[in-house]
């Protein structure tokens, strides 16, 4: 199970109302950093934007390649530690708007983890140090330190 907090909502969908949840210019200025970031080759400049601009915790030498979307309403719920890699073209959010409810949970990803190209990781997931996660996978539960991870939905490959 992950772990989020669920916030009902009444009459029109939680998407519909998301300004009651967080304010337009916060996501007008994640946005924009994001879009800076995604297409930044220079990684200590991405890793400063991240940081000073979204309150992203961010490890040391931690490389995020071109194009990872990182979640435009809760950026500062997204935690990754040193020395990871996270490919080309991947989604990591925070929150999920549903019909009745939103939910949000912190998104943690530990040191020396790598993370394959157009993966999908959900709101309230860990994964752990010295993780592999296989390409194209989608992350919807805990992924345990020193495993190697893949599919839809990501399922336990090996042990490393």
């Amino acid at each position: 199970m992950r772990n989020t907090t669920r916030y009902p909502v009444h009459g029109s969908n939680s998407l519909w109302q998301v300004y009651k949840t967080v304010s337009f210019w916060k996501i007008m200025k994640s946005f924009i950093i994001i879009s800076i970031a995604r297409i930044t080759p220079w990684l200590p400049l991405k890793n400063w934007l991240y940081r000073t601009f979204l309150r992203m915790e961010v490890g040391k030498r931690t490389a995020i390649a071109l194009m990872v979307m990182m979640d435009t309403m809760f950026p500062e719920k997204i935690h990754i530690g040193d020395n990871t890699i996270i490919g080309y073209n991947t989604t990591i959010l925070a929150h999920e708007y549903l019909l009745d409810e939103y939910r949000l949970g912190d998104v943690y990803i530990g040191s020396n983890v790598m993370i394959g190209a157009n993966t999908l990781i959900l709101p309230g997931v860990t994964i752990g140090d010295n993780a592999i996660v296989g390409a194209g996978s989608v992350v919807t539960k805990d992924v345990p330190p020193n495993t190697f991870v893949a599919g839809n939905p990501a399922k336990h490959i090996k042990n490393l």
